[in-house]
């Protein structure tokens, strides 16, 4: 099992169950996360969502050997003809969280980086143990960041520390995360689940179809519409998925070493 999903006093708690690779994500746990959020949508029992990850890390982006390096066939991998599509969709996980409508914590238990930050940006609030760090990985890889990195990102940090974190690639340690407002708080390791948990029970408590109108209405303040901002990112990696330095940035990381670009 790949992804857990357990319910209890109103709390719908995910955790992400590949400790042994450090939660990466592949197209088995990409559609178990779609379909988490989605049954927690529907579930008039759930009223707050916590996502965490097993182990010593909260998620650490794709599976690189499955998701980006199947055989160099762009038509190999399930999601390529979404991304071929004249408007293209976002990634279906995303979408799910998106549309979530009950409050959704981020307890991040150790390293956030690729999509893993991605999905913490997906989330209403993010708690960070004092082990958690982000990044936003995808220039390494030759790739955009999926709608959280372009589209969410800036209205939680800004745009000029947004772009310096996309256009870096650099990780940064949860007190710096902290600092810059993209994380609420950080709390001693061993009580980031007490207090991710306590957090939800005080949302659970309150009137839960207030708090659905109240999660849309600030969705739609401080976000605005994702179709738009969906459509590029998909168009921009059905493209960048073709390149070489797309390669390169995937072999290279398998292969534990520099990456040479070539605008290729």
């Amino acid at each position: 099992m790949v992804l857990r999903y357990d319910v209890a006093d109103y709390i719908a708690t995910i955790t992400l169950n590949r400790p042994e690779v450090m939660n990466a994500l592949t197209r088995e746990l990409y559609g178990e996360l779609e379909q988490a959020f989605r049954k927690a949508h529907a579930d008039p029992d759930v009223r707050c969502v916590v996502v965490t990850g097993e182990g010593r890390a909260f998620c650490s982006g794709d599976d690189v050997r499955q998701l980006m390096l199947p055989a160099g066939d762009a038509n190999a991998e399930p999601g390529r003809a979404r991304l071929r599509d004249p408007r293209p969709k976002p990634t279906p996980a995303a979408v799910a969280a998106l549309e979530c409508d009950k409050p959704i914590i981020a307890a991040v238990n150790g390293p956030a980086v690729g999509w893993g930050m991605e999905l913490t940006l997906f989330c209403d609030i993010r708690i960070a143990s004092d082990r958690a760090k982000f990044g936003e990985l995808f220039i390494k890889r030759g790739l955009v960041s999926d709608i959280g990195g372009i589209w969410r990102l800036p209205q939680i940090v800004g745009p000029s520390k947004a772009a310096e974190l996309l256009f870096t690639g650099e990780v940064i340690d949860a007190q710096e995360a902290e600092r810059i407002g993209l994380v609420s708080r950080v709390v001693p390791h061993d009580e980031l689940m007490p207090s991710a948990m306590a957090m939800a029970s005080t949302i659970a408590a309150n009137p839960p179809i207030a708090m659905r109108y109240l999660k849309q209405g600030l969705r739609i303040s401080a976000y605005g519409d994702v179709a738009e901002i969906g459509a590029y990112v998909g168009s921009s990696l059905a493209y960048l998925f073709t390149t070489e330095d797309h390669r390169e940035g995937a072999l290279s990381f398998v292969e534990k070493r520099q990456p040479v670009f070539k605008g290729k």
